[in-house]
């Protein structure tokens, strides 16, 4: 499959990376399996698809956390820890 350089399907594609907390390589290629799948041959199809997808996403990360909220949480320091510092 050829690459997709259309603006609009890259942006909705990008969008879909960033709630996936994925590289834009890693949503576009989620996006053109779902186009083969489905056999979509114009633009416009291809662009119906990457948003019907973003929507799935979007859905999704609503029941659960993303990988990145789920870093900041362990990331964050305990009440009584704050100061606590290790020297090597």
């Amino acid at each position: 499959m050829y690459p997709i350089n259309d603006r609009e399907y890259l942006i909705i594609c990008s969008e879909i990376a960033k709630v996936m907390s994925v590289s834009l390589s890693s949503a576009k290629k989620k996006v053109e399996i779902q186009i083969a799948k489905q056999g979509s041959k114009t633009i416009e199809e291809k662009r119906k698809v990457a948003k019907d997808l973003l929507e799935i996403c979007e859905k999704n990360d609503d029941k659960k956390q993303s990988s990145s909220k789920i870093l900041d949480k362990l990331m964050s320091a305990l009440e009584n820890e704050d100061n606590f510092l290790t020297e090597d």
